[in-house]
């Protein structure tokens, strides 16, 4: 997530949230949150972190023009192995870094969890064990 997650992860864990992902501009003028909790995130609360975060940033002297903060959406991210656990049963739709033998990198199935740091996805009937390290990408796939 980088070196500004250092920063808003307690901050926001302070508050309540868990923070899903950061992203920040290449100039580092732009900083992006995402943020969770149970029950879901409503605009109040993104209000809130982001007024929270503001001040943290000044405290901390991190310059910016420009935050927004909001929650992750219904694809929402997979980046942690608590996130695999988390979301055992769902959908979701996974692309590896290296193709497996068979040539394949994107694997779209139900999530059985986490053993460690590897995923098993039920894809075409099949188990598939997939490496968190080797994943270049992990989304939930809406159920609409």
């Amino acid at each position: 997530m980088g070196a500004i997650a250092g920063v808003v992860e307690p901050a926001v864990a302070g508050l309540g949230f868990e923070l899903v992902d950061t992203q920040v501009s290449s100039r580092g003028r732009m900083v992006r949150v995402f943020i969770d909790k149970p029950g879901g995130v409503s605009v109040d609360d993104c209000a809130d972190v982001s007024q929270h975060l503001t001040r943290v940033f000044a405290v901390e002297g991190i310059d910016f023009d420009r935050l927004e903060v909001s929650s992750p959406g219904l694809d929402r991210p997979l980046r942690k192995a608590a996130d695999f656990a988390r979301f055992a049963g769902q959908k979701v739709d996974v692309r590896m870094r290296a193709a497996d033998a068979s040539g394949r990198r994107r694997f779209v199935g139900t999530l059985q969890g986490m053993t460690g740091e590897v995923a098993t996805v039920i894809v075409d009937d099949q188990a598939v064990e997939l490496s968190l390290a080797g994943m270049e990408r992990a989304r939930l796939v809406p159920d609409l």
